[in-house]
C-alpha cells in the first residue's frame, strides 16, 4: 500500500485503500503482524473518512441555512 498522507488523501482514494485493506485481510494474503499493522491503518483511514464527511455535512448545512434566507426568486424581483 501507498504511503501517502492520509491528511492529503481525496475521501475516494482513502476509501479505495480501506477497501484494499479488506479485501487482503478477508483474504489471508498477508500474516497477523502485518494483519494488525493494516488493522491499524485502516482505522486511521475511516477516521480520515469520517473527518471528511462531518465537513460536508457542515458545508451542507451553511448552503441550506443560506438557501432558506434568501428570499424565493419571483419575490426578488419584484422588490
Amino acid at each position: 500500500m501507498a504511503k501517502t498522507s492520509n491528511k492529503k488523501m481525496t475521501f475516494e482514494q482513502a476509501l479505495g485503500e480501506l477497501e484494499k485493506i479488506v479485501e487482503q485481510v478477508e483474504e489471508g494474503k498477508i500474516g497477523l503482524e502485518d494483519s494488525i499493522d493494516q488493522y491499524a491503518q485502516g482505522m486511521q483511514l475511516i477516521k480520515h473518512c469520517r473527518d471528511i464527511l462531518e465537513q460536508a455535512e457542515k458545508r451542507i448545512e451553511v448552503i441550506n441555512k443560506q438557501a432558506q434566507a434568501a428570499p424565493p426568486p419571483d419575490q426578488a424581483e419584484e422588490g
